[in-house]
């Protein structure tokens, strides 16, 4: 996020540290964006809570390789998104 923000890129995160049960303002924090991306090491299962509960049309990013994600890949996603 910091190399996107220092190239004039408008972006926020939250890190969510507990999934059960999620954070209370948790809609709430969601509804305040446009545009919603997760990104996740499995086949969706979080954004596909996110869009059931919180009624936010989020994108998911997904990788399912047993590797953790390269910060060149997600920066190179996040940026196709807020072109």
């Amino acid at each position: 996020m910091r190399r996107i923000r220092h190239r004039g890129g408008k972006v926020a995160t939250a890190h969510l540290r507990h999934l059960n049960p999620l954070p209370a303002n948790t809609g709430d924090v969601l509804r305040r964006y446009s545009h919603v991306f997760v990104p996740e090491t499995n086949m969706g299962q979080l954004v596909k809570v996110v869009r059931a509960e919180f009624l936010v049309d989020a994108e998911s990013f997904t990788k399912v390789e047993g590797l953790p994600f390269f910060t060149e890949d997600l920066e190179a996603a996040i940026e196709e998104r807020i072109r």
